[in-house]
């Protein structure tokens, strides 16, 4: 949905990057709040089912692709702009420290996936999930260290036009079915007002407050066992639930605490109102192939790209005020992908300044050349400070 901006704006500077945050003027945007998994409770029982099996239902779920594959326009005047002042949001473990540059391209340990099922399927003694799918995200800044951001359609189901896609997970650093650093269930999504209500893919971004990451102990959650009451083992769900023994109930237990998100991996920065033609590494798990049937990624991975912003325009999906970048990335599996500014490769830190909405064939060749994300202005500023102070907590 178009905005009224003034074109021109203020450029931010390496020496603002380095200094920390501009606010900007403007009143906060909405920011629409919807839970996810409230309780305790509730999250062990997603956490379990994804964890399930060595991982199984993680492995078994395909990239998620709606509204991937858009009709982008690449245009020389106009486009996005500030609508105030730009500023930044400085990494974790970077508040008071200087940008380094480095030559190698470390991938970030922030990035990884996230995961959403329609629902659960228990049968023979084993959980599944019905349509499970995944796309990219990366942990960033806040409070707590507990906060995620992705593409508003990870987070919102605009095929269903329910709240919220189900039983959602983020794992950081995934590799071939592997959670190195645990799984950590949402809590509480931030969405734009204008993405929940018009789909507009101007807004197109969200925020997840996570809870603590849990490991299963051992490898198995099922080596353990704890005594409940007969009220909380009702609220589990079949897998986790034991048989009562002399009028005693009992639920699996063999969950440890893997601490906070960004206390394990970090969390990016944030960076809005910047000006378009920065050079920006994108970071995601691109999966599919291409128009022409070449099959480039597996989406087990995290791969990288890298290039300067421009303006661009998909009218087809209410896109007026977005910002491409040339990349290879297939559309499947790389909606949420992390566009970070002013990248340290040492650190593996830098600012994020955009999130992976689709992707598109500009020249016509069969080959998605370009993806593209909404400009990080005020409003999306906005959105986050909605999200980034709130405490999430321990589910074990």
């Amino acid at each position: 949905m178009k905005r009224t901006l003034a074109f021109g704006g203020l450029v931010a500077t390496a020496g603002l990057l380095a200094a920390g945050l501009a606010v900007p003027a403007q009143a906060a945007p909405d920011a629409v709040q919807t839970p996810l998994a409230q309780s305790k409770i509730a999250a062990k029982n997603i956490a379990a089912f994804w964890g399930a099996e060595a991982n199984a239902n993680l492995i078994a779920a395909t990239p998620f692709n709606a509204e991937t594959k858009v009709v982008a326009k690449h245009i020389s005047k106009g486009g996005p702009a500030p609508d105030s002042k730009p500023g930044v949001v400085p990494a974790i473990g970077d508040e008071k420290k200087t940008v380094a540059k480095s030559k190698n391209v470390n991938l970030p340990k922030t990035t990884g996936k996230v995961f959403f099922a329609d629902d659960f399927k228990w049968e023979n003694g084993k959980v599944t999930a019905v349509n499970p799918h995944w796309c990219s995200a990366t942990s960033v800044q806040s409070a707590y260290k507990n906060l995620v951001a992705t593409a508003g359609h990870c987070v919102y189901d605009t095929k269903s036009n329910k709240t919220t896609l189900n039983n959602w997970v983020f794992v950081p650093g995934y590799y071939k079915g592997r959670t190195p650093w645990g799984i950590y269930v949402g809590k509480q999504a931030f969405t734009h007002y204008d993405f929940d209500v018009y789909e507009d893919a101007d807004r197109d971004y969200a925020f997840v407050t996570v809870y603590n990451g849990i490991k299963a102990l051992n490898g198995h959650p099922e080596v353990n066992k704890k005594e409940v009451t007969e009220a909380e083992w009702k609220q589990y769900k079949p897998w986790m639930q034991l048989p009562a023994e002399g009028g005693k109930y009992y639920v699996k237990n063999g969950f440890v605490d893997a601490g906070a998100l960004g206390a394990n991996v970090g969390g990016q920065g944030i960076a809005y109102n910047q000006k378009v033609g920065k050079p920006v590494y994108v970071f995601g798990y691109p999966s599919g192939s291409h128009p022409d049937g070449n099959q480039a990624f597996t989406g087990q991975t995290l791969k990288w790209t890298y290039g300067k912003t421009f303006a661009v325009q998909a009218p087809a999906i209410k896109g007026e005020e977005l910002v491409g970048t040339k990349s290879s990335f297939t559309g499947e599996g790389a909606l949420g992908s992390s566009w970070l500014v002013n990248y340290s490769s040492g650190r593996r830190l830098g600012y994020l300044n955009g999130v992976t909405i689709g992707v598109s064939d500009t020249d016509g060749n069969n080959r998605y050349d370009t993806s593209f994300s909404p400009y990080f202005d005020g409003e999306l500023f906005g959105v986050y400070s909605a999200a980034k102070n709130l405490w999430s907590g321990s589910i074990v």
